[in-house]
């Protein structure tokens, strides 16, 4: 049975993490189907089909992997400005960060986030961690209408 990827926007400013998270998403053939950008500013850019994501197709994400600690705008940001809006905040968002600050998990779930997952220092349970989440929002979870399918 041939599966319909997803793609997946992924929103990490460190290369580490971002290269850890694309090889566990590849094992399952999902790493061709992930955007990645540095900044919480190109994640809107992207978002918003704007700058150098002008050209890109319509459609939004089918899930958005974002970490909070980013440069020129936060993830707390992006989020409130993708569940702001109307053409966006049934993209679900699942914030994968390594801050354990009960603030930020309380202002992400306030927001309307849909997953809050402090990403495991354990290389063996970070791979993990991100494969599950590949599984179940690239490929399981039915997007919202409007989703890139």
């Amino acid at each position: 049975m041939m599966v319909k990827l997803k793609r997946i926007l992924l929103v990490e400013d460190s290369p580490n993490d971002a290269e850890l998270t694309l090889e566990a998403l590849s094992e399952y053939n999902l790493a061709n189907e992930v955007e990645v950008v540095r900044d919480g500013q190109d994640a809107l850019d992207y978002l918003y089909r704007e700058g150098r994501f002008s050209g890109r197709s319509d459609g939004n994400p089918a899930v958005i992997l974002l970490d909070l600690k980013l440069p020129k705008l936060s993830g707390l940001e992006v989020l409130k400005t993708i569940k702001s809006d109307d053409r966006m905040k049934l993209i679900p968002v699942v914030v994968l960060t390594s801050s354990h600050e009960e603030n930020d998990r309380i202002e992400s779930y306030n927001l309307g986030v849909n997953a809050y997952v402090v990403k495991p220092v354990d290389f063996h349970a970070f791979i993990n961690a991100v494969k599950s989440l590949g599984i179940f929002w690239a490929i399981v979870n039915e997007p919202p209408p409007g989703s890139i399918a």
